[in-house]
C-alpha cells in the first residue's frame, strides 16, 4: 500500500506498523483496519483528531486515493451533504465495512472500545479540572467547553462540524483582552476550562449509527457534570447536539430544566427529511422527554404553520422577531428557572442578523443584533447550569473571521453567567 500523506497521517502509519509488527509492503487494508477498530483504544487519546478519521476512512477504502487531504481541505466538498446525502454516506461507509470482511462480532467489539477510549478521554481530562478547580477552592461552578463536531444531521451544509476549533481560536486569538464585559477573567480557570473534544468522526468511523452516537454524547455530558464544580458549555456543531446535551443535563441533575433558545427556527419537526434527529427535530426530542419545562424561543423568523402548530402541542413561548419590538422589555428582563433544576440556554448563532453573523449554513436576514443577544442573556435572571453555541459554519465566514469571533464572544459572556 503506498500512500503520499500528510505527516501526521504517515505518523499514524507508522504508529500502526509498529503495534502489528508488519512490514509495509505485507500491510493489508483489512488487516490493518481491523486492529484499527479493536485494538487499539489508547490511539484515539493522540492527537490530530482529522487526521485519524480521515486515515481510518482510506484503510477501509478499497481503493485508496494517493493523497490525503485533511477534513478541512477546501478540496474536501463532504461538508456540502445535505441530511440525505449523508444517510447515503453512512450506509457506504457500512458496506465498506462489509468488504472489509470485518466479522459483526468484531466490528462491535471496536465500537465498543472506540466508545470507552472516547468516554475515557473526556473522563480524564474533566477529572484533570475539576482537581484543579477544587483545590484552588472558592469556586461554586465553571464553565467547562466541550466540543461535539458533528454536522451530518444538517439539512443542508455540513461546515458547523468544523467550529468547535475555529471558535476556541478566536477566544485566545489576542485581539481582545481575556475579560468578559462584567470582569470575569477568563485566564482563571474558575472561570472557563476546556476538557476538549468528543471524537465524533472517530466513533462514526466505526460504523456507529446516531442512536448510540447520542448517547456517546450524552454520556460525555455527564462525565463532565461527575467533576464538580464542572459545567457544560458546548461548541457544536449543529443543533442536533442539543437533544443529546439537555438530555443529559436534565437526567443528571434529576428534573427538567426551563431552556432559552435564541434561533432564527423553532427546530422542532417532529422529524425533517425522514431523520428524527435531525438539527431540525431537536427541540421535539426535548419536550417529547420531558428534558424542559418551559421553551422560550426567541429571534425566530423563519418558522412554518408545522413549526407553529409543534410550538402550540408543546406549549413553547415563541418570540418571532416580526414583534421584536413589542417584546423586547419582557426579553431583557427574563427570570427563568424557579421550581426547576435551572437554566439551559441554547444559543444558535443564526438567531442573529446576519450582518453581525455571516458564517452560518442558513442566513436567514431580519435577526437580532449581537446587542440584543447580549442585553437578553446578561439581564437573564436564573441558575444557568449548562448551555450550548451552535451552527456557526466556518466554511462561510468572512476572510477576518468576524463569525468565529462572535461565537467566541458568545462563548465569553455565557461563561460568566455559567460560573461562579
Amino acid at each position: 500500500m503506498h500512500l503520499v500523506c500528510c505527516g501526521e497521517c504517515f505518523a499514524i502509519f507508522e504508529h500502526l506498523k509498529r503495534h502489528m509488527n508488519l512490514l509495509e509492503k505485507q500491510a493489508s487494508c483489512t488487516s490493518l483496519a481491523w486492529y484499527f477498530v479493536t485494538s487499539l483504544p489508547s490511539f484515539f487519546s493522540s492527537p490530530q483528531p482529522q487526521a485519524r478519521g480521515r486515515f481510518a476512512r482510506l484503510l477501509l477504502s478499497p481503493s485508496p486515493p494517493p493523497v490525503l487531504l485533511p477534513s478541512s481541505h477546501p478540496l474536501d466538498d463532504s461538508s456540502a451533504m445535505g441530511g440525505a446525502a449523508a444517510a447515503a454516506g453512512a450506509a457506504r461507509w457500512i458496506q465498506r465495512l462489509s468488504a472489509a470482511r470485518i466479522s459483526t462480532e468484531a466490528l462491535e467489539r471496536g465500537q465498543s472500545r472506540v466508545i470507552d477510549a472516547s468516554l475515557t478521554l473526556i473522563r480524564e481530562r474533566a477529572k484533570l479540572k475539576g482537581e484543579l478547580l477544587r483545590a484552588m477552592g472558592g469556586v461554586k461552578a465553571s464553565a467547562t467547553l466541550l466540543g461535539v463536531p458533528l454536522g451530518h444531521n444538517s439539512s443542508f451544509l455540513q461546515g458547523p462540524a468544523f467550529a468547535p476549533p475555529r471558535i476556541r481560536e478566536a477566544i485566545w486569538c489576542g485581539s481582545t483582552n481575556s475579560s468578559t464585559e462584567e470582569g470575569k477573567e477568563l485566564n482563571d480557570p474558575r472561570v472557563l476550562t476546556d476538557v476538549g473534544d468528543v471524537p465524533i468522526q472517530e466513533i462514526r468511523d466505526c460504523g456507529v449509527e446516531d442512536d448510540r452516537l447520542m448517547h456517546v454524547i450524552s454520556e460525555s455530558v455527564k462525565t463532565v457534570m461527575d467533576e464538580d464544580p464542572l459545567r457544560p458549555l458546548v461548541l457544536g456543531g449543529d443543533h442536533s447536539i442539543s437533544y443529546p446535551v439537555v438530555r443529559a443535563v436534565s437526567e443528571k441533575l434529576g428534573g427538567p430544566v426551563d431552556i432559552l433558545h435564541l434561533d432564527a427556527h423553532p427546530d422542532i419537526y417532529d422529524c425533517f427529511e425522514g431523520n428524527t434527529y435531525s438539527h431540525a427535530s431537536s427541540f421535539a426530542r426535548i419536550m417529547e422527554g420531558g428534558y424542559a419545562r418551559r421553551l422560550l424561543q426567541v429571534g425566530l423568523r423563519s418558522i412554518t404553520k408545522e413549526g407553529r402548530e409543534q410550538g402550540k402541542r408543546f406549549g413553547v413561548e415563541q418570540y418571532e422577531m416580526r414583534t421584536f419590538s413589542r417584546d423586547r422589555e419582557k426579553l431583557e428582563n427574563l427570570k427563568l428557572g424557579e421550581g426547576v433544576k435551572g437554566v439551559y440556554v441554547s444559543v444558535d448563532v443564526d438567531c442573529l442578523d446576519p450582518a453581525f453573523a455571516p458564517g452560518v449554513s442558513h442566513i436567514e436576514p431580519g435577526g437580532l443584533s449581537f446587542r440584543d443577544v447580549l442585553n437578553i442573556l446578561q439581564n437573564l435572571q436564573g441558575d444557568v447550569v449548562a448551555g450550548d453555541v451552535v451552527e456557526f459554519n466556518p466554511q462561510r465566514d468572512t476572510v477576518d473571521g468576524m463569525t468565529a469571533m462572535v461565537a467566541a464572544k458568545l462563548v465569553r459572556e455565557l461563561s460568566a453567567k455559567i460560573s461562579k
